[in-house]
């Protein structure tokens, strides 16, 4: 029986994969029919979910629905592609080479930005071609400006660690606008190509720069070409977000205010915090980001609506981050992904509200700890009796466990930089919200690509993520 049952599975797994393989030739022969067909379009958007793979889209479309928020936007767009992700190297890839896929439509090495696999060869990006083309060109993203994702697009350097360099090529592309996060380095006076600080060299090459929250919000009407940061670094989490900070919709509205004009635009925005919080296995923070990164796309399909016939949005992820799983075995079947909402920061302030109280007793007891997971998770211990319906009721072995990580992260009534317990709350209350983590880094799993207006057919079957570059230079040229 059990050889039988083998072969059920690898029967089962021949035909799946004999169909997919079907379903790419016909997709691929289809687009070789009629790629002819494709004119270019003067508006064009491409949104980059790095860390989004299915698991990612699926918990925020089931979250979304539960709450009365409505499906995803970018799971509803009418054509989609199943597109494998791994680099020239390795079957997982890292963000360099994977945006360097989908940016210039080669494979490379992981670590590796716009560059060929061996290095002999500066790749050329989509937004290139769009501006040899004459079009203006926008890159945002809610990481750094020169993090691998949006450099695949601008920069051609053999390691995604050179920041500096990275960002001397992002101002040496004469791209129009850039905006979100901050840069890294960007005054590194060690390195061996430093000319100077990036900002001030990319006000005496004409950029406008706008720095901060209150600068990027005051960034004058009929700026030529800017750079706008929301914050120093990278973005805050959406679930640290306070008033003053900009979501990554605010960045994509304002790139489309900079950049309109007659010959049309590319803009490539990227939702990078999404992959933090997969690092994190932070279930809530990715969730709120997804939720943040499909808002950000409802504000290009509004502008596709005042020009239907002149708009191309594309949706992809370059990666799955975390091995994230919907479900866990203690949960059985019942799903409570909408208890999410009961956490109130990220695994990172957590940690830092951890250390706070380390600095403000001499000696922390659990109890103290207790109060800081209650307050942030809505976690109450089996010894406390304050609880409501919607509060999450920890049992004895939880509670034991997260006694034992308060130990390794606190002991003798210290605090200690170890995130035991940082981890453990993190980790207990995902497993109650029935969603589980593999691990904490990339995986080979593939990844959706969606997409909507003129042209969105190119999108369909089974491609890999160097089609997409490929197939969008069709567009913008």
């Amino acid at each position: 029986m059990k050889h039988a049952f083998k072969y059920c599975l690898t029967a089962a797994a021949a035909v799946a994969l004999m169909f997919i393989a079907l379903s790419a030739r016909g997709a691929e022969k289809t687009f070789d029919t009629h790629q002819n067909e494709i004119k270019p379009v003067k508006y064009v958007f491409l949104f980059i979910g790095d860390g989004m793979s299915v698991p990612q889209r699926s918990m925020a479309e089931d979250f979304s629905t539960r709450i009365g928020r409505g499906k995803l936007s970018i799971n509803t767009m009418p054509h989609q592609a199943i597109t494998t992700t791994r680099s020239a190297n390795a079957l997982v890839t890292d963000s360099a080479a994977s945006g360097t896929a989908i940016a210039c439509g080669e494979k490379t090495l992981n670590g590796t930005l716009g560059m060929d696999a061996e290095h002999k060869r500066n790749l050329e990006s989509i937004a290139a071609v769009a501006k040899k083309a004459g079009r203006k060109v926008g890159i945002i993203t809610t990481v750094t400006l020169n993090h691998a994702t949006p450099g695949a697009f601008y920069a051609h350097n053999p390691s995604r660690g050179n920041y500096y360099q990275i960002a001397l090529d992002m101002i040496n592309s004469d791209f129009d606008y850039f905006g979100g996060g901050g840069l890294n380095d960007y005054d590194k006076k060690d390195d061996k190509k430093y000319c100077g600080n990036i900002y001030d060299l990319a006000r005496a090459k004409g950029y406008t720069v706008a720095l901060g929250p209150d600068a990027a919000k005051a960034l004058p009407a009929g700026t030529r070409k800017a750079i706008s940061t929301g914050a120093r670094h990278t973005l805050p989490y959406t679930i640290d977000r306070t008033e003053k900070d900009l979501p990554l919709a605010f960045f994509v509205q304002q790139a489309i205010d900079v950049l309109d004009n007659e010959k049309g635009f590319f803009i490539m925005a990227e939702g990078g915090m999404i992959d933090y919080g997969g690092h994190a296995n932070d279930a809530a923070a990715t969730l709120l980001e997804m939720l943040d990164f499909d808002d950000a796309v409802k504000v290009a399909l509004k502008f596709a609506e005042k020009h239907p016939q002149e708009t191309l949005i594309a949706v992809t992820g370059d990666h799955e981050t975390g091995g994230l799983t919907l479900g866990f075995a203690g949960t059985g079947y019942k799903s409570r992904i909408e208890d999410l909402l009961l956490q109130k920061c990220s695994r990172g302030v957590l940690n830092d509200k951890f250390k706070a109280l380390g600095k403000a007793k001499e000696t922390v007891t659990f109890e103290d700890a207790q109060a800081v997971i209650t307050e942030n998770f809505s976690m109450i211990f089996p010894n406390d009796t304050k609880r409501s319906d919607k509060d999450i009721v920890l049992t004895d072995a939880e509670a034991k466990r997260l006694k034992a990580a308060f130990d390794r992260q606190f002991p003798e009534g210290k605090f200690k930089s170890n995130n035991a317990l940082t981890g453990e709350v993190v980790s207990t209350f995902n497993k109650r919200c029935s969603l589980s983590w593999a691990h904490g880094s990339h995986s080979a799993l593939p990844v959706l690509t969606t997409a909507t207006g003129v042209n969105s057919w190119i999108f369909t079957g089974f491609i890999d993520n160097t089609d997409v570059a490929k197939r969008l230079k069709l567009v913008v040229r």
